[in-house]
């Protein structure tokens, strides 16, 4: 089911100010920017090996990363690991009993579909699955 670490999402609270230490000291390829409405982020994609670093920065003080923020400070928000058929996983998950946040996949970043998996169902992480849009 799971093929690889997709990306790791950090919450930041100024893209801007956070981009320059992934990008320029650890030395990662900036992949640009990204305003992804649904879930009211912009976010920057840093390349690292064949995963990404997920920077998101909240765009309303409603959305969940702002409550992130908030509540944790800036940190690892989330751990997104890719499959092949979202809608096998999410399948698979739910009928092994683990809570979902997301019942069906959504539009996230670059057009891929994503779901969220509930933290009290994953040892504390809030786990993402995402399938690309290749």
């Amino acid at each position: 089911m799971t093929k690889k670490i997709n990306h790791i999402g950090i919450a930041v609270n100024d893209l801007e100010a956070a981009i320059p230490y992934y990008r320029d000291q650890l030395k990662m390829t900036f992949e640009g920017t990204e305003v992804v409405a649904e879930q009211k982020v912009k976010v920057a994609f840093l390349l690292v090996g064949e995963s990404r670093i997920e920077l998101l920065e909240p765009t309303a003080a409603d959305s969940p990363v702002a409550k992130f923020l908030e509540k944790n400070g800036q940190g690892v928000h989330h751990v997104a690991y890719e499959v092949a058929d979202i809608e096998a996983a999410l399948a698979d998950l739910k009928e092994q009993g683990v809570r979902l946040i997301d019942e069906k996949p959504r539009l996230g970043a670059h057009g891929s579909l994503i779901a969220f998996l509930h933290p009290k169902a994953t040892g504390g992480v809030l786990t993402e699955i995402c399938q690309p849009q290749h």
